[in-house]
């Protein structure tokens, strides 16, 4: 059994909540598919409650951006990568400053644990690319060509902020469509990319922190709510962030 959270996009308030969860309901291992930083308020906590708490942790294009160079992010996003980098910057205790850069530095684009795929994008573009649920319709050759490259029987992503499981004909149900809403069984003879949803800013109308735990084949997925209103108000009183980015954690999207 284990957890997996992703996209919690500096978002302390939301990651709390999903930790404290996690720990009542008696799970001891954790995953993280990536972007603990980017948007939020609180990247250095962030960063150091990933650290302590998770097996690994992927490398989003959020966290990529804030190591190396924003790429094709839009004016919001790349204003809040290049705060966030003057935050870790700013440290003052050069230890936790340097880890936190060694963090960044180290992260893996995809890791393959239980048998089973990690990445924060796509099984062929690990870091970048977005699964969407309407590329079933709009571009299915997109996802079958991942599920070519897909050698495992399940992959995690993250990325799109949107929980649900793609399988290869290809098809996508959300959490409630799936036969047992909220539940999804990783069958032996199937192959499905599965989505957890985003810890710190979902983007399904949903403004609960969502994520997911995996048991025994089975995959949960979760939502909580969390005190968004003090997320929000970190954001609006950060001029370097735009108000846009709390105001959008309000909606879900």
């Amino acid at each position: 059994m284990f957890a997996i959270i992703s996209d919690i996009h500096s978002n302390l308030e939301a990651l709390e909540a999903i930790l404290a969860d996690i720990d009542a309901r008696g799970v001891k291992k954790i995953v993280c598919l990536g972007d603990v930083v980017g948007y939020g308020a609180n990247p250095r906590e962030c960063i150091d409650l990933i650290i302590e708490r998770t097996e690994f942790c992927l490398c989003g294009n959020h966290d990529y951006a804030v190591f190396y160079e924003p790429y094709n992010f839009n004016v919001s996003a790349e204003r809040a990568c290049y705060w966030t980098r003057q935050v870790l910057e700013d440290e003052p205790n050069k230890a936790k400053r340097d880890r936190r850069w060694e963090f960044l530095s180290r992260l893996p684009v995809r890791v393959v644990y239980e048998d089973m795929l990690f990445v924060h994008g796509s099984p062929r573009r690990p870091v970048n690319e977005y699964l969407f649920a309407d590329d079933v319709y709009s571009n299915p050759h997109k996802l079958l060509a991942n599920f070519e490259r897909l050698q495992q029987k399940a992959c995690f992503v993250g990325h799109t902020h949107v929980p649900g499981v793609f399988v290869d004909d290809p098809y996508f149900e959300s959490p409630d469509e799936l036969s047992e809403p909220g539940f999804h069984e990783v069958a032996e003879d199937d192959k499905v990319i599965i989505n957890v949803g985003s810890a710190g800013q979902p983007r399904d109308r949903d403004p609960r922190a969502a994520y997911g735990i995996v048991d025994n084949g089975q995959v949960e997925f979760i939502r909580l709510d969390y005190d968004i209103d003090k997320a929000v108000n970190k954001i609006l009183n950060t001029p370097e962030l735009d108000d846009f980015l709390g105001q959008r954690l309000l909606e879900g999207r």
